[in-house]
């Protein structure tokens, strides 16, 4: 366990192999990464983490990701600090103009490209960090 001053990051998608990139990609460059596999245990999870970043799959079995990201808005303390983005095959983000009512603050298109996921990702955290100052 280093030391790090990178904030807490949630990868939730049910495709275990995603969810694998996904963490080992972001471990390397230092953010502690915590993986659910649905939306119940995403939300289980949001209130043990406290994440500073949600990587939210959007089409999960259960309570997909539009649903989650909707309750995640809703927490009264972390709810309103925390960034959403959502990991959406191409065309989901446009059908879901609701999405930003939602609360998603941005989106990563599948099949994602790593070095794009990162830049959205330190993109996201800057911008949360600049709100909280």
């Amino acid at each position: 366990m280093h030391d790090t001053d990178l904030p807490p990051i949630l990868v939730v998608d049910d495709n275990h192999d995603n969810a694998e990139i996904i963490r080992q990609y972001l471990e390397v460059r230092g953010y502690p990464i915590t993986v659910a596999y649905n939306g119940d245990e995403a939300l289980a999870l949001f209130e043990t983490v406290k994440p500073a970043l949600v990587l939210l799959d959007v089409m999960m079995p259960g309570r997909d990701g539009w649903e989650v990201c909707r309750i995640m808005r809703q927490h009264p303390t972390l709810g309103k600090s925390v960034r959403i983005v959502m990991v959406t095959a191409l065309g989901e983000w446009e059908d879901k103009r609701e999405a930003l009512q939602l609360g998603a603050d941005d989106y990563v298109e599948k099949p994602f490209d790593l070095p794009t996921l990162a830049t959205t990702v330190q993109r996201n955290l800057a911008m949360r960090s600049a709100m909280a100052s």
